[in-house]
């Protein structure tokens, strides 16, 4: 398994667009297969900067999301909202404590 995240910068007034999109979607993209975890995370100091995490079983996994209709309307409509280019990393989880 592996851990994608992605930052996403929005204009002020474009955060309710978004996440009210968000919320008609996060289920289908959560269930889509090889996905294991979603979350979103909003910075403290920039509300305007929103994080999506996401745990995946394997790249080929996050490969078919990133390549199927869900993912292609999201990223369409997403896309609109932003103030910056976006930014994604792939990581492997090191350490987890709980």
């Amino acid at each position: 398994m592996f851990v994608r995240i992605v930052k996403m910068s929005f204009h002020q007034d474009k955060i309710p667009v978004f996440l009210e999109h968000f919320h008609t979607v996060k289920e289908q993209i959560r269930n889509y297969p090889g996905n294991n975890f979603l979350e979103v995370y909003q910075d403290k100091s920039n509300p305007g900067i929103i994080f999506t995490y996401s745990v995946w079983n394997d790249e080929t996994d996050l490969e078919n999301y990133r390549h199927s209709n869900l993912f292609k309307e999201v990223w369409a409509f997403t896309k609109t909202l932003f103030n910056d280019k976006p930014e994604a990393w792939s990581v492997d989880k090191l350490v987890t404590l709980g």
